[in-house]
């Protein structure tokens, strides 16, 4: 008789094929290399087939893998729906949604929203943790996460959007640098500058890069930030210029009178913030009202800094 066949495998498996590597995968899942290896030849013995073969350039599935991937997926999916009968996401607000936020955004928008959630559904509760967007993509698509608030688009399939607002992005220079004093700076007065961004891993990254190539500046390699304060204190020590989000920039550097001077762009740049889930859990009710919820404190709280999409 063969060898039963486990969720926690199809899981590990489908979280696999999306990683497309053992170690970014088992990262993803929070165990180690050897445990996920371990799963992955459980299910294939109890299969009986070969499903992943390891390449150089990185991890295919085999013409069996395949089949079972699209199998696999469906399941989670019918699994994914069936937790909605005793989730907070189906009925009346309560229990715990499990929230994953990069820190570019959480820290600064958050505990205005959970001041208003309490208010209004004292019975639920947020168990909030911050990650990478990248990662943090990974994490709801293997189910850790109930909804993930981060930088827009996502690009996948397999995930639903709301868009929530568009955030301007501001520069920050050196007060001493040549463009502190100007009263905005137009994007080709950047040519020539050395650019500091976040890692590859945030939407941030892609858009400072972007500009680099329209403007002529050039983007550090030498020296990337591990978070905004990073990028921050980088740009007071004169090691380059950034783009920091307003609503950051708000908390940050105008209401604590920080070490770096902010100016508007012209053309101006912004980011899109949106919450994410499963397209497998179809539009559950407690989507519906924590992004009207979020909304509305938005709209109330933060419109002289954020641009609210409806």
């Amino acid at each position: 008789m063969p060898p039963d066949i486990t969720l926690r495998q199809l899981t590990y498996f489908s979280t696999l094929v999306a990683a497309g590597q053992y170690r970014r995968a088992a990262r993803s899942l929070g165990i180690s290399q050897p445990s996920l290896s371990l799963q992955i030849a459980a299910l294939e013995k109890a299969i009986g087939a070969r499903l992943i073969e390891r390449r150089r350039s990185g991890l295919i599935l085999t013409p069996e893998g395949r089949d079972v991937s699209e199998l696999v997926a469906r399941i989670l999916r019918e699994v994914d729906a069936l937790t909605l009968y005793t989730s907070p996401m189906r009925d009346n607000m309560s229990g715990t949604l499990r929230l994953g936020s990069t820190p570019t955004i959480g820290p600064y928008l958050l505990p205005r929203v959970l001041r208003q959630l309490h208010r209004q559904f004292p019975k639920l509760k947020l168990a909030i943790r911050d990650g990478a967007p990248q990662e943090l993509t990974e994490d709801l698509v293997a189910g850790r996460y109930d909804m993930i608030l981060t930088q827009l688009p996502v690009g996948r399939d397999d995930i639903k959007v709301a868009a929530l607002f568009r955030e301007p992005l501001e520069l920050a220079v050196d007060p001493d640098h040549r463009l502190a004093a100007a009263g905005q700076v137009r994007q080709f007065d950047l040519a020539g500058e050395t650019m500091l961004s976040l890692s590859p891993a945030y939407a941030l990254h892609r858009q400072i890069q972007v500009l680099c190539q329209n403007a002529g500046a050039h983007l550090s390699t030498e020296f990337e930030g591990t978070s905004l304060d990073a990028l921050r204190q980088m740009v007071s020590l004169g090691m380059g210029i950034t783009l920091l989000p307003a609503l950051y920039v708000a908390s940050e550097v105008r209401a604590r009178q920080a070490d770096v001077t902010t100016r508007p762009l012209r053309p101006a740049m912004h980011r899109t913030v949106g919450l994410a889930w499963r397209a497998a859990s179809g539009k559950p009710p407690a989507i519906d009202r924590f992004t009207d919820l979020m909304r509305q404190v938005i709209r109330e709280e933060m419109s002289n800094v954020l641009l609210p999409v409806t």
